[in-house]
């Protein structure tokens, strides 16, 4: 009997991992063919459009780099690297690819984590107080809501510091190395993810509010406002989970404008450093980190699933205690 049991969860992590990798090998393959289509010479961001050089030294940079052989070649040699753990040196800052992103990586995450948990923490805020309740208060919030994640980054950024920065005085302009210079980058990024959380949340938690258990706490005597935060609210997070590609996507693609917008340092600055200069290790390198988060993404929410409804334990591979 243990020789079945075992296999069940050994083939479903198995099956996972090897779609991991395929994430990975996709993302990874789709930016490397893509910077191949760019137009203009590669030979020319490494040493500069206006570099004096002749034709025989761009020969020779061309063959350093490996940019004179098939193609086929090339892309064999970059997946070697990529399994290898070895990114390649930037092109214009002529440093390790993995020590640039190690070195802005810190930056990113911290404004990635604080902009998630502050958008979780809205969206469940505005969800329980908004939901069964009156149509007006629902309706408000969906116009704010509708608002706010038509409203780009980069607008919405500008229109916070000129309140509180440039108005108010509150709040410093860019990163000045205290906690307050993280606020306006974190509100940035959090509210479009917050707005669009709320809209999901709030039906399913409409829905949940209908379903036999909520009455089953109801009749126990527990207060509406426990019902609602305590045991529809949990199965309304499940809807909301499913948006995990969504919501990684749009804190890493949120970064490159945020960082820019509020003169923050992070992988997603120089992402934007490096498709200008057309730096394509760093560009590469970026995109292989990306794949990673959002497979690492994808596992934790797979957990959190067996965690907010225990019935999924069995197809996740999650041993029920």
């Amino acid at each position: 009997m243990s020789g079945p049991h075992l296999y069940g969860p050994a083939r479903t992590l198995a099956v996972r991992a090897g779609a991991a990798v395929l994430v990975v090998w996709g993302a990874t393959s789709c930016a490397f063919l893509a910077l191949q289509l760019v137009p203009g010479d590669p030979v020319n961001a490494i040493i500069g459009s206006n570099a004096l050089v002749s034709a025989e030294q761009r020969e020779q940079i061309r063959t350093h780099y490996g940019l004179d052989r098939p193609l086929l070649t090339q892309y064999g040699a970059y997946l070697r690297r990529l399994v290898s753990g070895e990114l390649g040196d930037s092109y214009q800052l002529q440093q390790p690819v993995s020590s640039l992103l190690a070195a802005q990586l810190r930056p990113t995450a911290e404004l990635a984590f604080w902009s998630s948990l502050l958008a979780v923490v809205l969206a469940a805020v505005v969800t329980v107080a908004t939901s069964g309740r009156a149509r007006w208060p629902r309706r408000v919030s969906g116009v704010v809501e509708l608002v706010v994640v038509s409203t780009p980054s980069f607008w919405l950024g500008i229109m916070l510091l000129t309140v509180f920065s440039f108005r108010l005085g509150w709040l410093p302009v860019s990163d000045s190395g205290d906690a307050r210079s993280l606020i306006l980058p974190v509100v940035t990024l959090a509210l479009p993810i917050a707005a669009v959380l709320a809209q999901v949340m709030r039906e399913g938690l409409l829905t949940a509010l209908e379903q036999p258990f909520t009455l089953t706490a109801r009749s126990r005597g527990l207060a509406e406002r426990t019902v609602r935060s305590r045991h529809a609210l949990r199965h309304a997070a499940l809807p909301a989970l499913t948006l995990a590609g969504w919501f990684t996507g749009t804190l890493l693609g949120g970064a490159v404008v945020v960082e820019n917008v509020f003169a923050r340092s992070g992988v997603g600055r120089l992402t934007l450093q490096a498709v200008s200069d057309r730096d394509m290790p760093v560009v590469q390198g970026v995109v292989a980190l990306s794949a990673v988060v959002f497979v690492l993404v994808s596992a934790v929410i797979e957990v959190l699933y067996a965690v907010v409804d225990p019935r999924l334990r069995k197809g996740t591979g999650v041993v029920a205690a």
